[in-house]
């Protein structure tokens, strides 16, 4: 017979993943849990492709994502992660990435799908060591639209900082509770996104960036102090996404996305 009190002893996913890379070469892996890193084999720059094999994220799930490199790096994760309904608390996600002199991350996660009843807590920091520089993406989508998914009632904090010779240099917290405060925060979207270009002389791109701001989304860039940054508001994961993909064009100088991110 069912015993009500069995969700008090389910089993909650843990999982951490980190990476280290020296002069190009990986000299570092540990994964444990839940949290894998996979290392597709390409030509150029590495690439390190987290993944979290519990399926998505619910009360009391832990998750940590880790990198630390010298020089050109690109972070991604193999698919949209997905926090469903949690009524026992938050799941909690925490990623470092640690660049240093001289080196370069593009931090380009997939989307994070939010389902109706989800309780987030995410913080993404990146640190960068002096004359490094990265791109940070973080993108969220408010339920699948095409299965007639609704969120009405959620709990997302996330916080995002990127840091340069441990001084912060940009620091978002971004808070979310359905259903009160969404409309004045987000309108209509159910999709929305934010890239910043961290970098000396970064602020030159938003010329460019704001030319690739297509219809179908609303959008706007602003640039000071070497930085760029890109907030973009769409009714739906779709358009949001195939803007993500022409600012990574700009963004990125032409480089193409992150193979998962072509699939």
């Amino acid at each position: 017979m069912f015993d009500s009190s069995c969700h008090s002893r389910m089993q909650r996913a843990q999982g951490e993943a980190a990476v280290l890379f020296e002069a190009g070469r990986l000299r570092g892996l540990r994964q444990q849990g839940c949290a894998k890193a996979l290392l597709p084999r390409v030509r150029g720059v590495p690439e390190v492709v987290f993944l979290n094999t519990s399926g998505g994220l619910t009360s009391g799930d832990r998750l940590a994502y880790a990198t630390r490199t010298d020089g050109p790096l690109i972070a991604t994760t193999q698919a949209a992660e997905r926090a469903y309904r949690a009524d026992q608390g938050a799941a909690r996600v925490t990623v470092r990435h640690e660049v240093g002199a001289g080196g370069w991350l593009d931090w380009l996660p997939q989307e994070t799908i939010l389902f109706d009843r989800a309780d987030l807590d995410r913080e993404t920091v990146i640190a960068l060591a002096p004359g490094a520089g990265c791109l940070m993406l973080e993108a969220v989508v408010l339920g699948r639209a095409a299965m007639g998914e609704r969120v009405r009632t959620l709990r997302f904090r996330d916080r995002r900082r990127i840091e340069r010779a441990g001084r912060p240099v940009f620091y978002e917290p971004f808070a979310l509770d359905a259903p009160r405060p969404r409309r004045a925060i987000l309108g209509e979207a159910r999709a929305f996104a934010t890239l910043v270009l961290c970098a000396q002389g970064a602020e030159d791109a938003v010329q460019a960036v704001r030319a690739a701001l297509g219809d179908g989304v609303e959008a706007a860039a602003s640039g000071w102090d070497g930085k760029c940054v890109v907030r973009v508001l769409a009714a739906d994961g779709w358009p949001l996404r195939q803007q993500i993909l022409r600012l990574m064009e700009v963004m990125r100088r032409g480089a193409a996305p992150p193979r998962v991110w072509q699939l």
